[in-house]
């Protein structure tokens, strides 16, 4: 008989590499995990907001967390991937260079982010954890809102049925 898994409250993060360093998003946060989709540039979004991609007859905003940490693009491999998460009333992608894997903070609260000066509240850090050894930065994604509010807004420009806004090369 198929053993059902069961949700393990003690694993409450989802852990992901950009560059070098490792972070997590909380998993109550996280709706899945996919595989890079095509997706739409619009004109005028922020800088670390890749564009929109259909998920599932969803719009949903595709943020390059590489981009949005200063970091240099680098080529898509097939470790990268799409975390969708609920950033308040609407979903939002985050591109990372990996996914880790999903656990706990062991019990332990998370402390405070050092603080680099000005911008801090930008950074979008909730706080810091220690995993397998390593520091892992947790995401406020919340924070993510700033830059998705502005999407919301370009969701009426989209011509007609969602996907043919795609370049031919793309869609699948």
């Amino acid at each position: 008989m198929h053993q059902r898994l069961r949700h393990d409250p003690s694993k409450s993060l989802v852990g992901f590499l950009v560059g070098d360093v490792h972070y997590a998003v909380p998993v109550a946060r996280v709706k899945e995990i996919t595989n890079p989709m095509p997706l739409v540039e619009l004109p005028h979004a922020p800088a670390s907001v890749a564009g929109v991609a259909d998920l599932r007859g969803e719009l949903c905003a595709v943020v390059d967390l590489r981009q949005r940490f200063g970091l240099s693009p680098s080529m898509r491999t097939r470790k990268t991937k799409w975390i969708v998460v609920d950033v308040e009333t609407q979903r939002a992608a985050l591109v990372v260079d990996a996914v880790t894997e999903v656990f706990g903070t062991g019990g332990t609260d998370l402390r405070a982010p050092p603080s680099l000066g000005g911008g801090d509240d930008r950074r979008g850090i909730a706080g810091v954890t220690n995993h397998a050894g390593t520091l892992v930065f947790v995401l406020d994604t919340t924070r993510i809102r700033d830059l998705v509010d502005p999407i919301v807004l370009h969701e009426e420009l989209l011509p007609g049925p969602r996907i043919s806004a795609l370049p031919p090369e793309t869609r699948s």
